[in-house]
């Protein structure tokens, strides 16, 4: 894994930028997009998670795991 900024991360031939979004309690909600550019094609996907916790820093480590599960599994699991 190679950091491209502190919200994107490189991996392999994607791109993955993991996010934070703070609830209405004080929880924090995580989601990332999976990019990649190959010559003149894109794909982009977004994926965000029902799924809260406590703390802004454990739902952006869901979010890069869930963004590497993605990434490098060939059969990924469904989110």
């Amino acid at each position: 894994m190679n950091q491209i900024s502190k919200t994107s991360i490189s991996m392999g031939q994607y791109v993955v930028s993991p996010s934070t979004h703070p609830t209405d309690c004080g929880r924090f909600r995580a989601s990332f997009s999976v990019h990649r550019s190959l010559g003149n094609g894109s794909y982009c996907r977004v994926f965000r998670f029902d799924k809260a916790f406590a703390s802004r820093e454990a739902a952006r480590l869901f979010a890069v795991t869930q963004g590497w599960l993605q990434t490098c599994m060939a059969s990924p699991p469904v989110c």
